[in-house]
């Protein structure tokens, strides 16, 4: 009889029992097979989207509820206005009256139309500048509460750093195209965010219509350029924004009963498809129920925009896809930390690390995560 050697043992071991082998598989494949469900359905809801870049968020708990591109550079347009109101409001009274410089007067469109000379409230401008996105007014502003427009820029600089939007740069107070300005959806969320915290300013952006008076009596009648603000009651407010680089953008938001939810979107082909698509996202977030573990709102880093450097946190007993964000393409997905940890003990060990199916792979993803032109 020959001698018994441990090398069979180890061979019997690993190939003696096919039937828990096929079990493992199994196992390991009914789990993966709905998060793939999950995946392409998310993948074909961020192909709805049409603009360059969007995110949804529970202002309550900084849970991302969708996003696309949330951490890609784009330019603000005249959803800069809403740092240039933060910044005014805590700077300076609104009652203080502002003489129109030959500078404000002679901004570019889209404005309001003050003349140089002309002697309004800072209230009254910022009605101009948030209802009808008027560059004439944010100008004006920007000289009254710091003496010049760049030295203003800098304090809205240093505000965005102060609430954590620190993937964003403004260059003017009003959004005008230039170079080196730019913000990202995600950062942008967190301005407005901060600027519902103010109740004049949020009573201000959730206005449809409102009147405004020179000290000399002239009368300037504004409306919204939120167009939400006259056909969804859920819309508490926002600031839409446009030029020919930065595309139609808007930054809003929507409540339903305690929930709030807020909404960035960058970069779309037309003021259409913007208002389409934040209406979609409004309807399909809001009534989303989280537990809030996917909370990237907190001062800190961008969330990663790699799954190479990205972990699946706040996966729990079962999958949700807004819960796990939105993945833009199928390419190089890693099954590892903590979604493996929910895999486990039935995935076997050769598996770990491999994609979903030869040749796919997980994009993009984010759990873990100048010319005088019309503008508003």
């Amino acid at each position: 009889m020959g001698k018994f050697r441990q090398s069979d043992l180890k061979k019997t071991s690993q190939e003696g029992h096919p039937d828990k082998k096929r079990k493992h598989a199994l196992s390991f494949y009914s789990l993966l097979f709905p998060l793939v469900f999950i995946l392409i359905s998310s993948n074909s809801f961020a192909e709805v989207i049409s603009s360059r870049s969007a995110i949804t968020i529970n202002a309550s708990t900084g849970e991302i509820l969708f996003s696309k591109n949330p951490t890609l550079r784009r330019p603000p347009a005249s959803t800069t206005k809403l740092m240039t109101a933060i910044v005014a409001m805590e700077t300076e009274n609104l009652s203080k009256v502002v003489t129109i410089s030959q500078k404000a007067s002679h901004a570019a469109p889209s404005k309001a139309g003050f003349k140089k000379g002309e002697r309004i409230t800072i209230e009254g401008l910022l009605y101009a500048a948030l209802l009808e996105s008027a560059n004439d007014a944010a100008v004006a502003i920007a000289e009254a509460v710091a003496g010049s427009e760049k030295r203003f820029v800098s304090l809205m600089n240093q505000k965005a750093l102060a609430i954590g939007a620190r993937d964003t740069k403004f260059i003017n107070a009003n959004g005008l195209p230039g170079p080196g300005q730019y913000t990202t959806a995600l950062d942008l969320s967190k301005i407005l965010n901060y600027a519902l915290k103010i109740p004049k300013l949020r009573e201000i952006i959730g206005t449809p219509e409102a009147q405004v008076t020179t000290k000399s009596g002239r009368i300037f009648n504004l409306r919204s350029t939120d167009e939400l603000l006259w056909s969804d009651e859920k819309v508490i407010g926002g600031k839409t924004g446009y030029t020919q680089k930065a595309g139609h953008c808007f930054v809003g938001a929507a409540q339903r009963e305690a929930k709030t939810i807020l909404v960035a979107v960058l970069g779309s082909p037309s003021r259409k498809n913007l208002w389409a698509d934040t209406e979609k996202l409004i309807s399909e977030n809001l009534w989303v129920e989280g537990d809030g573990n996917n909370s990237f709102y907190q001062e800190g880093p961008n969330p990663s925009s790699n799954i190479a450097d990205a972990s699946m946190s706040g996966v729990g007993d079962s999958f949700s896809g807004p819960d796990l964000a939105v993945f833009q393409n199928l390419k190089d997905i890693n099954l590892s930390g903590s979604l493996m940890g929910l895999l486990q003990p039935d995935v076997p060990e050769n598996l770990i690390g491999s994609p979903v199916f030869p040749g796919a792979g997980l994009g993009d993803f984010s759990p873990d995560y100048g010319s005088r032109e019309s503008h508003f």
